[in-house]
């Protein structure tokens, strides 16, 4: 078992250091420029937050399409499918954003060595691909190596941009720009923030169940109290991850149709920005909707309820079947709005103690969501 736990652990820090590696690796037709950060013109500047997206995207279809609905009872030729439809989906979309990307950088001066048609079939290419990479080495992560591939890549995102951050606050603090008491009450919250994902990310809602007696083989089972646990945020890190996505969607598109000289384009890019009131409203909403599009992908009451009755197990007080089910998504639901409000908090507190501080860095709520999932989850991998 210790072999085989090193294996993983280090198959898991050699695909990490090939994603970091060509994290650095620039874009073809890219002249470097002062200021400019090297790793967010790399192949994989996309990430694998279009694959993210495409996971959403197929599970709102699902929501009014029945026979898409149903793929995920039919066993693993139905996942497959889903899996063939939310690559097919994200290939699409990272397609869309890198034609998007390369388009405007053509614009900015003196980046593109020689801008053109061929830039952007090579911007585009190189950036789709480098997303389906990451597709691939997140799930050889998961099936070889400790943890959720997915989960992991993005922590290592987080994780390597926290030492910047660290000396960025001690640079402003050195020259006086930020005061030792400011930064001291900055890291206090910081601590407390931390403190109260953990808190949330480690809470049950507990639905108890009784088991009838039973024979299983020879031998008798007595009846046995029981429960369903019920994660206070089912939804996990998705939402907040893929909501800053969406919101740079659209503004792709209109900078497509519209121009990305357009002044109206400037000033929504501006306020959609950390920091911003629309960023502030837009983020809450669009994660509020995703917290509940995915809690509805990850729980599902009528096949827990059915689960239950082939198992002789009842909720006390709730007749089994249809009522059970019911019971069911009314908990998930009360939970999930809990939740759903949690991870938009999680979001906008950062944001605020950013503005409070005037400090020109920002280490976002979900950075730290990120990196204690991540952490929790692969604590439960080596248990």
């Amino acid at each position: 078992m210790k072999s085989e736990l090193a294996r993983r652990i280090v198959f898991t820090l050699g695909a990490l250091l090939v994603y970091r590696l060509g994290s650095y690796i620039p874009l073809p037709g890219i002249s470097p420029l002062p200021g400019v950060s090297g790793n967010r013109l790399s192949i994989f500047s996309l990430g694998i937050l279009p694959y993210l997206s495409a996971a959403i995207f197929i599970q709102l279809l699902s929501m009014v399409s029945s026979k898409l609905r149903a793929l995920p009872r039919a066993g693993e030729a139905g996942r497959r499918k889903i899996a063939r439809y939310t690559i097919g989906l994200a290939i699409i979309l990272t397609a869309f954003q890198a034609f998007g990307i390369a388009s405007g950088l053509q614009g900015i001066p003196n980046l593109v060595s020689d801008p053109g048609g061929l830039f952007v079939l090579s911007t585009t290419v190189t950036l789709t691909g480098g997303t389906m990479f990451l597709i691939w080495l997140s799930d050889q992560i998961t099936v070889r190596g400790i943890g959720n591939g997915l989960a992991l890549i993005l922590f290592a995102g987080v994780a390597a941009d926290m030492p910047r951050v660290v000396a960025s606050m001690v640079g402003l603090v050195r020259r006086g720009d930020l005061s030792p008491e400011r930064a001291s009450l900055l890291v206090i919250l910081w601590v407390a923030l931390v403190g109260l994902v953990v808190f949330v990310e480690l809470a049950r809602r507990r639905v108890p169940v009784e088991f009838a007696g039973r024979k299983r083989g020879d031998r008798f089972v007595l009846a046995q109290p029981t429960h369903l646990s019920l994660k206070l945020n089912s939804a996990g890190l998705i939402p907040t991850v893929v909501a800053a996505w969406l919101l740079f969607l659209p503004l792709t598109l209109a900078g497509l149709v519209f121009g990305w000289t357009s002044p109206w384009m400037a000033a929504a890019y501006v306020q959609i920005a950390p920091g911003h009131l629309g960023h502030a409203i837009l983020s809450s909403i669009a994660i509020i909707i995703l917290a509940f599009v995915y809690t509805a992908h990850v729980i599902d009451p009528e096949n827990a309820a059915d689960s239950l009755k082939k198992l002789g197990g009842v909720i006390p007080g709730i007749e089994p079947g249809e009522p059970t089910a019911e019971h069911l998504d009314r908990v998930v639901s009360y939970t999930t709005c809990v939740g759903a409000a949690y991870l938009a908090a999680i979001v906008l507190i950062p944001e605020m103690l950013t503005a409070y501080s005037q400090a020109p860095f920002y280490l976002g709520g979900t950075s730290v969501l990120i990196v204690v999932c991540t952490v929790l989850d692969i604590e439960t991998q080596v248990r």
